[in-house]
């Protein structure tokens, strides 16, 4: 994996590996560039005045320009200096892996660039919306605290089973959009899946929960006061539209607290409503009251049932520091809504401090695992703080038979083969000829199934999302098998290409010195070729006539090309906004710094 000479990007894990790609920078066509080009004066123009403020300086400072699309060599030479880094991958990835990427201070940046067709926004991940959207920001101290600080939450996050049925969806949709062609229907009836999905995720996950955090914060957040907010968020740095219509009285501010969480999105549609936060430190205090709720903070019978909801591999953590990572399927409730036993179903690790216990991986544990949790009744302490004293006293003693009876009214009772001990504590017995019977008299393991391992501890005081070492299930980590379209090119396309790449080069002749007759020559010919073979062009256009309208010897091929658009604007609606926006920056001849 090719780090960039980047500190960040070096130390990531080498799991996070699989979901990178190869930038392919030869890949950008001039048109790219162009609409690349276009986006970046579009929101220059309009945020210096409406962004927060280091966003402008924070172009420089995260390697961006006006003129092209940069490179990632670029952009991780830049982010250095702020200790972040910046890998490139295939459109939406999975949740819980662009958290872990931003814990690790990694800014993911989706290779692709979006369509001509879609200059003004696009719902697919691309480097317009990752690198000039998020990218700026992140040279504010206190907000990229904030931005790891949630990819650190992030990667604790229990999901539902139909959370990843939701991202699939909208990855497929993400994908559909951008497909030149497209027949609407298709992207009707996707769209028409993803609400439905929506509407039918039951209790929202800690994952969905704080998904909406981050949409109304990292995407569509505001900064400031609620009558006069800035923007930072990078839906809206990165959309020309709707970065000028959220400021719109039609679109509602609310103080941003907790209360968020109460918001749902939808990814298809503009924002009916936006969050202010006061400072980004704001932001830090609203993250850590919701951590303070989630299942890895307060554990419990709560937690254990969402790792079963999640239908996924997670970790209990016992009290002990015992932990079992696998998919939870049972749970048996003790006294007072306690944890009396756990269940897990499939290939299941155990591990302590984040590191696997030898002999005790998911090929040793293929068929699940199950284990009490509990004090002992009458003890007066837990049994994982007991000395080799405390055991002696109460007959638990190698190769002997051992009765071990919980106040939850579970029994285990077996010989005792071997015992393991991490830091004091005992964090597994092992029994043979056991056999483990619930209050009720429902057997949990028989001495026939062979070796009983039982984790040591007094509860389980936390329940996150994934296993405790990760190199243990780096297998079973998900990446979708449909890969984002990738655009293939007719010979008319590469002519069209071809126009552009000549009048980049013209511009870059005359900032290096004044304009020549040879020049607005050549750009007549570029002209001429636009209107005879692209017909539905106007970005093109656009250019040229940015070259030429300040020249007083060119005023009548600038009417004429001012004539061309103007035509088009009353042929083809949808170019209206675009064309005199562009028009807009050219007469204004904005200085561009």
């Amino acid at each position: 994996m090719n780090d960039f000479n980047n500190k960040q990007v070096a130390n990531l894990p080498a799991h996070l590996a699989k979901y990178i790609v190869d930038q392919c920078y030869e890949k950008y066509t001039s048109v790219d560039h162009a609409v690349w080009r276009y986006v970046m004066r579009q929101n220059y123009s309009f945020l210096k005045d409406a962004a927060y403020y280091p966003y402008i300086p924070g172009l420089k400072k995260a390697g961006l320009t006006i003129e092209k699309i940069p490179s990632l060599q670029e952009i991780n030479d830049a982010l250095a200096n702020i200790g972040w880094g910046a890998v490139t991958v295939d459109g939406f990835i999975p949740p819980a892996a662009f958290m872990e990427f931003q814990a690790y201070r990694v800014l993911v940046i989706a290779a692709d660039i979006r369509q001509l067709e879609h200059i003004e926004y696009t719902s697919a991940p691309d480097i317009i919306h990752e690198s000039a959207g998020h990218a700026p920001i992140i040279s504010d101290s206190d907000y990229n605290q904030y931005l790891s600080y949630l990819g650190y939450i992030g990667t604790k996050a229990i999901l539902s089973s139909k959370d990843f049925e939701l991202y699939e969806t909208i990855r497929q949709l993400s994908i559909l959009k951008e497909m030149p062609g497209i027949d609407e229907a298709v992207i009707k009836k996707t769209e028409a899946t993803i609400f439905e999905q929506q509407q039918n995720l039951g209790e929202p996950s800690e994952m969905a929960l704080l998904s909406r955090l981050q949409w109304w914060t990292v995407e569509y957040g505001l900064i400031g006061p609620l009558d006069q907010p800035k923007i930072y968020g990078a839906g809206l740095l990165s959309s020309i539209g709707e970065s000028a219509s959220c400021m719109h009285s039609e679109v509602k501010k609310i103080p941003y607290t907790i209360d968020a969480l109460t918001y749902s999105y939808d990814i298809t549609k503009q924002q009916p409503q936006l969050f202010v936060t006061h400072t980004f430190q704001n932001l830090i205090d609203v993250l850590k009251q919701f951590e303070n709720t989630m299942a890895f903070r307060v554990g419990g019978l709560e937690g254990v049932k969402k790792a079963i909801d999640c239908k996924n591999i997670c970790t209990l953590v016992y009290s002990s520091g015992m932990q079992v990572s696998g998919a939870c399927t049972q749970v048996i409730e003790g006294p007072g809504s306690s944890v009396a036993y756990i269940k897990t179903t499939g290939p299941t690790a155990l591990s302590f401090n984040q590191k696997q216990l030898h002999g005790h991986g998911k090929n040793y544990h293929a068929d699940g695992f199950g284990s009490p949790v509990g004090h002992l009744m009458g003890a007066k302490k837990p049994l994982e703080d007991f000395t080799a004293q405390d055991l002696s006293d109460v007959g638990i003693e190698l190769n002997k038979e051992v009765l071990l009876s919980f106040e939850s009214g579970i029994t285990v009772q077996g010989i005792l083969r071997d015992s393991i001990k991490q830091e004091t504590k005992n964090i597994i017995f092992s029994f043979t000829s056991c056999t483990v019977i619930s209050k009720d008299g429902l057997v949990l393991f028989d001495p026939s199934w062979g070796v009983f391992d039982m984790a040591v501890g007094a509860s389980i005081v936390s329940v996150f999302n994934g296993p405790a070492d990760i190199s243990t299930f780096e297998d079973q980590l998900y990446v979708s098998p449909e890969q984002t379209h990738q655009p293939s090119y007719s010979p008319q396309d590469y002519a069209y290409h071809a126009l552009f790449a000549k009048v980049r080069e013209i511009r870059g002749q005359i900032e290096l010195a004044s304009i020549t007759t040879a020049h607005v020559t050549e750009l007549q010919t570029v002209f001429n070729q636009v209107l005879t073979s692209h017909k539905k062009d106007w970005l093109c256009a656009l250019e040229i006539l940015e070259i030429v309208a300040p020249e007083t010897d060119a005023s009548i091929f600038a009417a004429e090309i001012r004539g061309y658009l103007e035509k088009q604007k009353t042929g083809n609606p949808s170019f209206t906004t675009l064309i005199t926006d562009g028009l807009g920056i050219i007469d204004a001849r904005l200085i561009f710094q």
